[in-house]
């Protein structure tokens, strides 16, 4: 019972993230991108584009575009993936018309577009990121991006990159104005990093050695409130000469205050050494990326009727 409740809050506050995701998207684009017809990528490059030629609604031709790309998501990233996807797809279309209604007329920084177009870009970037790294997204790029990076270990933000470098340079049939668009991959970097600097501080994983007499409780306590494994390593002070056991962790970095709390109600003279990973894989962390040698399998094989 008490691991579904865990779920159910990790599921709860996922979602409210996502949401709060999509009004930072919504505010870099409806407040400052779509006003100075400064374009951005993906899907919602095209509704602007298409707003813009033909004043076709933003949320009719993101929500259409979507339901096609979803179908996709749904046999690759599973129904987990695309619930939250929907989720985000709808909802941004709900909170775009909102915007729209609410913004009206007004028009930020008229005279400043590359104001305009860092702001806008790190709003989007923001969004995106806390979408990604909620496991779920607003849609288009993002579905593409989440695609690739499952098989892949190329970078998100890269991945929408590449994607939305040619939906940026198609602006310009319409805006008839190479500025606007070198202001569109402007904000296309921007957000590229921003997303990057999102996900990974979501997924950064921080080690510990744990020195203490209690490393039982200490252990039992981690495995119990953090749901996190422990490694108990045999060690020696080279200094008293004295036998101990070491306990070795791997958690989430937003996991630290808790086994922090652990540790001092256990043992508050237990000696601790934090240090972050570069990357952590396995169950409970991220998966392998690598490319399957075919010649190595195949070498390896002949060595093995060799011998």
């Amino acid at each position: 019972m008490k691991i579904n409740k865990q779920n159910l809050y990790q599921e709860v506050h996922d979602y409210l993230l996502i949401l709060v995701g999509l009004v930072s998207y919504t505010i870099g684009w409806v407040v400052f991108l779509l006003p100075n017809k400064i374009a951005t990528g993906g899907v919602p490059g095209i509704s602007s584009i298409l707003y813009w030629a033909d004043e076709v609604p933003v949320q009719a031709t993101f929500f259409a575009v979507n339901a096609v790309l979803l179908l996709l998501a749904l046999k690759i990233l599973g129904l987990k993936f695309c619930l939250k996807t929907i989720y985000g797809v709808v909802s941004l279309t709900i909170i775009l018309s909102l915007f729209q209604s609410l913004v009206g007329d007004m028009h930020l920084l008229r005279d400043e577009p590359f104001m305009a177009a860092v702001l806008g870009g790190c709003f989007c970037g923001i969004g995106i990121g806390m979408g990604l790294s909620c496991n779920g997204s607003s849609g288009g790029t993002d579905i593409v991006a989440a695609i690739i990076h499952k098989y892949k270990d190329i970078s998100l933000g890269r991945i929408i990159l590449m994607v939305d470098l040619l939906i940026i340079t198609c602006s310009y049939v319409v805006l008839r104005d190479w500025e606007r668009v070198i202001y569109g991959y402007v904000v296309l970097f921007i957000s590229s990093f921003v997303v990057d600097q999102v996900v990974n501080s979501a997924r950064q994983s921080v080690q510990f050695f744990i020195i203490s007499d209690k490393y039982e409780d200490i252990g039992h306590a981690i495995n119990t409130g953090a749901h996190r494994g422990c490694t108990v390593v045999n060690a020696t002070g080279f200094y008293s000469g004295r036998e101990t056991k070491m306990l070795f962790v791997l958690a989430k970095k937003s996991q630290s205050h808790l086994i922090f709390q652990i540790i001092h109600e256990m043992d508050p003279n237990a000696f601790v050494s934090q240090s972050a990973v570069i990357g952590v894989y396995g169950e409970g962390f991220d998966r392998f990326k690598v490319k399957s040698n075919k010649n190595f399998a195949k070498r390896n094989e002949q060595i093995n009727r060799e011998l």
